[in-house]
């Protein structure tokens, strides 16, 4: 059976330039980047030197400002424990969206039990935060401000420019998640105004099991202590032998990413309207969640009243879609993200994620669009023989 993917926000495929890359360096080029006496680690280090620069430039940053890590998830608790860790004061304040990722959710939950005090803003209907309540937010003892750039259940863009804007004119560091948004829209850290900027690679057609952590060196130098220890690798911030295949495909993915942005962009808007005018014209009643002119193309959070979305889903066996975030999907809780923007649980538990990407056709909209359709048509007519015969 030919099964379509379709939930590019939970992860990628690697593109087959970017595996193409990264062979050569589990086979051959094998060497280890710290061993500086010989021409195999020689040549790891300056995989790993292209590959920094590759990442910079596609953020507007300087190659010293990246370090490596194991992926978006420990790039958030590197930015945000480590920077505690370094600016000690007496009961520092941070703020942040209760729409946030669970890495950055439940870093802030772990330091408040340390004395740190977090606020959790609320978002509008439309999942975007309001500006005047980050300021009005803002206190003497404010030290830092974490926002998810491009949100991964709902897909909005958070208006980072502003926030970062804020910051600056207050003196706070600003922490910014951009799992989602890499490769995805036009980024830089000098225009955004961004103080540190999680990144992962299979978000955007890259391996799994690397990221990186942009960390401003001036206007302000943001200063971060390790939180593990055992090496001076990656400025003694990040312990630990480089995975070198790893951060070559992590540096080609980017690289493609930027160079085919804006097309790639245009392409994958055209497949998810007609995905939504599919359904429209099939006459299937459903919600999009989120604001739909500030968003990541690729997203559609879509509520279908009074059809479960596990009862959907499991029925659906020719299309991968998820019901939300994959990281909080042991979780039986209705979503958190969802209840936010003002969803009951019923409601909640309606939606689905549908994640159109880089290696999606027409014809695979077309069949998501008759799947979809099929599929809630037969739990309709199902209940109603169930309920006719009750």
């Amino acid at each position: 059976m030919h099964r379509i993917y379709l939930d590019n926000q939970s992860t990628t495929q690697v593109d087959p330039d970017v595996m193409k890359k990264m062979t050569i360096w589990f086979t051959k080029n094998f060497g280890n980047a710290s061993s500086n006496t010989h021409a195999y680690g020689w040549e790891a280090q300056e995989a790993i030197n292209i590959a920094r620069e590759q990442i910079a430039n596609q953020i507007g940053a300087d190659s010293s400002e990246i370090i490596f890590t194991s992926g978006a998830t420990e790039s958030i608790n590197i930015a945000i424990k480590g920077f505690l860790k370094d600016n000690l004061i007496e009961n520092p304040h941070i703020i942040t969206l209760k729409t946030e990722h669970s890495a950055v959710l439940d870093t802030f939950k772990s330091a408040e039990k340390n004395g740190v005090d977090v606020t959790y803003l609320d978002v509008l209907k439309n999942g975007l935060v309001d500006i005047l309540e980050i300021e009005k937010a803002i206190k003497e003892n404010t030290i830092l401000i974490s926002i998810l750039h491009g949100n991964n259940e709902i897909g909005v863009i958070q208006p980072i420019k502003k926030i970062g804007e804020i910051a600056k004119k207050n003196k706070v560091i600003f922490h910014v998640d951009g799992a989602q948004t890499l490769g995805k829209i036009q980024i830089n850290m000098q225009d955004l105004n961004i103080d540190m900027f999680s990144m992962s690679a299979h978000k955007l057609y890259g391996p799994k099991g690397v990221g990186a952590l942009y960390i401003r060196q001036k206007n302000p130098r943001v200063k971060i202590s390790p939180i593990i220890t055992g090496g001076m690798h990656e400025r003694g911030i990040r312990p630990g032998t480089l995975p070198v295949p790893l951060i070559v495909g992590f540096g080609e993915a980017v690289k493609l990413s930027g160079k085919s942005l804006d097309n790639e962009n245009q392409r994958i808007m055209k497949l998810r309207d007609k995905l939504i005018s599919g359904l429209e014209q099939n006459m299937i009643k459903f919600f999009i969640n989120g604001d739909m002119k500030n968003r990541l193309v690729g997203n559609l959070s879509l509520s279908f009243p009074h059809i479960k979305n596990k009862l959907l889903i499991s029925r659906m066996r020719k299309i991968s879609v998820s019901a939300g975030s994959a990281c909080t999907s042991l979780s039986h809780k209705p979503s958190y993200v969802l209840k936010a923007i003002g969803h009951t649980d019923e409601l909640a538990y309606s939606t689905i994620r549908v994640g159109i990407g880089r290696f999606n056709t027409f014809k695979d909209i077309d069949m998501a669009i008759k799947v979809i359709t099929d599929t809630i048509n037969d739990i309709k007519i199902e209940r109603k023989t169930y309920e006719f015969k009750s």
